[in-house]
């Protein structure tokens, strides 16, 4: 049996990266996953096209899940950018805040206004929100509107998690230190010493597979859940703790 046997999940940002391998899990232990991106090439039981900025958008998905398979268990409100000219707040433009604010903030917001419903309807239900760990700390390499959506996607998902509690929705925040994806490598791929940098801070030695953030999600979709909520769930390689790291 597995630990998400029968129970619908929807999936934002599923083309890649951390979505893809979160799908892949979910399918391995038994979910009905519907991989949601801009284009149907998310990965899942079934790839559904929606841009999760856009309201109506992201309203007509959950109605188009919710007709297909009759009921949504699990949001797993993933999908997320992290643009190369996302810097200081001296050097970022206002057009590259507000997209980012979009499509890494609002839509969380879009997906659980619209999605949570259903889990409602459905007895409860769990909600993962993707943030970060930068959501909780300050860094001089900054990427400010990256930074800040995240901090707006904690706070979101605390405040709706004690809101729902006793409604039987789960919601909390998935907080992923630096991912081996491929939305990292481009980061990267111009600045080896950025990327450097940012290693050395992190205790383990090395950045996370995009699979072990997946059987973070996993545990917060389950029922080996059931009494966490609201939570800032950090699976960072100790980074958010560490003062000085092993040399």
């Amino acid at each position: 049996m597995g630990r998400l046997d029968g129970k619908v999940c929807v999936i934002t940002g599923a083309a890649g990266g951390i979505g893809a391998a979160s799908a892949q899990r979910f399918l391995d232990e038994g979910a009905v996953v519907v991989g949601v991106d801009l284009r149907e090439d998310g990965a899942g039981t079934v790839a559904m096209a929606a841009d999760v900025s856009d309201e109506e958008q992201v309203a007509t998905l959950y109605g188009r899940v919710r007709e297909e398979f009759g009921r949504i268990d699990v949001l797993f409100n993933n999908a997320g950018i992290s643009p190369t000219d996302d810097a200081s707040v001296l050097e970022t433009s206002y057009a590259t805040w507000q997209r980012v604010q979009s499509i890494n903030l609002a839509s969380v917001f879009h997906c659980c206004k619209h999605g949570i419903p259903h889990l409602l309807d459905a007895g409860g239900g769990s909600v993962i929100n993707t943030a970060s760990f930068v959501a909780t700390m300050g860094a001089a390499t900054s990427q400010i509107a990256y930074t800040a959506s995240k901090g707006g996607v904690l706070a979101l998902s605390r405040e709706l998690g004690v809101e729902f509690a006793r409604r039987g929705v789960r919601v909390n925040a998935l907080c992923p230190g630096p991912v081996d994806t491929p939305l990292l490598r481009e980061l990267y791929a111009s600045d080896p010493v950025a990327a450097a940098r940012r290693l050395v801070h992190v205790p383990m030695g090395r950045f996370a597979r995009a699979e072990e953030i997946a059987s973070a999600a996993l545990f917060l979709a389950s029922d080996d859940s059931t009494y966490v909520t609201a939570t800032s769930f950090m699976v960072d390689g100790g980074i958010s703790q560490a003062y000085t790291t092993p040399e």
